[in-house]
């Protein structure tokens, strides 16, 4: 179930920094409960880069790889884990069960989930759902929420 939704084009990367900036700003309010955020696009749409907007938003100096490998890649910060997924190489929703996912979801953390649909019933479901196309010399990010904690993340948001 949706609650709420509300789209954002994007013409280059600074605009993409300033969304995921906003973002993580008000997900920092939120993190007591934690936080799922699933990213959904083509490949190159633009997934890694506001993951890693977002994280460094948060306060990781360090550069952010995509985890398309490891399936994960986790940030321990000062207020907040971070942990960043990236499901396309995911050959069986299974193997999840295997790394322990459901550990992540939890108090005090927020995941970024690219590529959920690959992770099937086994994934928690998102608060917040970023789809991203690309749609000629722009990108169009729908942001939609399916609960409460969706609709603080995006009551103060800022672009």
């Amino acid at each position: 179930m949706t609650f709420s939704s509300t789209e954002f084009n994007v013409v280059n990367e600074q605009q993409t920094r300033v969304l995921a900036k906003s973002l993580a700003e008000n997900a920092e309010r939120l993190i007591d409960n934690g936080l799922i955020i699933h990213l959904e696009g083509d490949l190159g749409a633009g997934k890694t880069t506001f993951s890693r907007y977002f994280i460094q938003a948060l306060g990781h100096n360090g550069a952010v790889k995509s985890p398309t490998y490891t399936l994960v890649e986790p940030y321990a910060l000062n207020k907040v884990n971070i942990y960043h997924f990236d499901l396309y190489r995911l050959a069986d929703p299974e193997e999840l069960e295997f790394m322990g996912i459901r550990d992540y979801f939890g108090k005090g953390n927020i995941c970024l989930v690219e590529w959920p649909q690959r992770g099937g019933p086994l994934l928690a479901s998102a608060d917040l759902t970023i789809s991203i196309k690309l749609t000629g010399d722009s990108r169009c990010f729908a942001l939609s929420t399916s609960g409460q904690t969706g609709e603080r993340l995006l009551e103060h948001l800022v672009t």
